[in-house]
């Protein structure tokens, strides 16, 4: 185990942790979780498809999550809007996560096509992707990986693509509205709203008592005796950091959503001695400039920072003059890894988190970092101590 350090804890960024967003400090009752945008756009897929296949309406569809868990919903409305068109609308439950899509009505249009095969395309309220670095095609519509391929899953249910194709469509009639609320327009998501969720339930990680369930798991953990915590930004992130420390106990991992100053006093004053950090480089990004409350509503990504990385570790000028200038941080590290700097520019990154890290713990914790792809199964670069532990 990593010992906590002798001497000074070196300078850096200033620390920072901001406040909860208002409307989230307090919660009285335990907290309700909902469903994502992509998973009520898959369910209302399915009820069109089944509307289209059968002639029948449907007051009530069952999708499948990624995890293969299988839930029901409500059909708001369905309607023939033509031979061989049908449309419905189901209705979103963030649950008690703070989320401005929830009540919104996620739209499915279904229509047979000529050729076989589903065609997916993004229609009114749904946004348009007009910058590279988020994953996804410029011009295309904001629907993520995952929702994509549940919403294919959905419609394949009910109707054998193979044989006879489909057009799905996926709406949000007052998308655009609710965008302005969100950073999509900053991003360069232009015209509505993502279609998004990586696991198909929001979980409310932005609120109070979000934070305390953090705190309890950070405490379980040193009273069990865990010689590190682990701490994960979400679901992705700790099935990779398990992958990547086997013999640790299930109970050393903890999803921190963005609550990573709460974790680490915890930590310090459970006396826990090394903390480990998994993420994506968004996450990593905003740790590394010394912000440890990293909701999007009071931190964003200074790709900056990646700039300045990229010419610390040897990078062309050029290249660190257009990291400066990425759109996300993701862009960045595909312009890292288009220049083969991925590898070292991010063990730079995780060098400078744990600093950050340490450091916020005034050096009672010896603190170490890893980042992971954006399937959260790859490690792409971590500190020294850490490395000696991956398999």
């Amino acid at each position: 185990m990593t010992e906590p350090p002798d001497r000074p804890v070196e300078e850096g960024p200033e620390l920072r942790e901001p406040d909860l967003p208002r409307t989230a400090r307090v919660r009285q009752k335990a907290l309700r979780t909902g469903w994502t945008t992509g998973t009520c756009a898959s369910a209302a897929a399915k009820a069109a498809a089944e509307h289209l296949a059968t002639g029948e309406p449907r007051r009530w569809v069952e999708v499948a999550l990624p995890s293969g868990r299988r839930v029901t919903f409500a059909v708001e409305r369905a309607a023939l809007l033509r031979p061989g068109r049908t449309e419905a609308v189901v209705v979103k439950d963030a649950g008690d996560d703070p989320d401005v899509t929830h009540g919104s009505e996620l739209t499915a249009t279904v229509a047979w096509r000529s050729a076989p095969g589903l065609a997916l395309h993004g229609g009114v309220g749904v946004g348009v992707v007009t910058r590279p670095g988020l994953g996804l095609d410029v011009g295309g519509p904001a629907i993520n990986p995952v929702p994509r391929r549940m919403i294919g899953q959905a419609v394949r249910e009910v109707i054998d693509t193979g044989a006879r194709g489909v057009d799905v469509t996926i709406s949000v009639p007052d998308g655009e509205r609710r965008a302005r609320r969100t950073t999509n327009a900053r991003l360069g998501i232009i015209g509505g709203i993502s279609i998004l969720g990586t696991t198909g339930i929001v979980r409310p990680f932005s609120t109070a008592s979000w934070r305390a369930s953090v705190e309890q798991a950070v405490a379980v953990a040193a009273a069990q005796g865990t010689p590190a915590v682990v701490l994960c930004t979400g679901g992705r992130t700790e099935r990779g950091a398990m992958r990547l420390l086997p013999t640790l106990p299930e109970v050393a991992f903890v999803e921190v959503g963005d609550f990573t100053g709460a974790a680490l006093r915890r930590a310090a004053d459970g006396g826990l001695r090394r903390v480990v950090f998994v993420g994506m480089v968004g996450k990593l990004t905003k740790l590394a400039a010394g912000v440890l409350m990293t909701h999007y509503t009071r931190s964003r990504v200074d790709t900056g920072v990646l700039g300045g990385i990229t010419r610390a570790v040897g990078g062309p000028a050029g290249l660190a003059d257009a990291v400066d200038a990425a759109n996300t941080a993701r862009h960045a590290y595909e312009l890292w890894d288009a220049a083969g700097l991925l590898p070292t520019a991010g063990a730079e990154l995780c060098r400078r988190v744990a600093r950050v890290l340490t450091r916020f713990t005034e050096g009672a914790v010896s603190a170490e970092a890893a980042l992971v792809d954006f399937t959260g199964t790859e490690l792409i670069a971590a500190t020294g101590g850490l490395l000696g532990d991956a398999p």
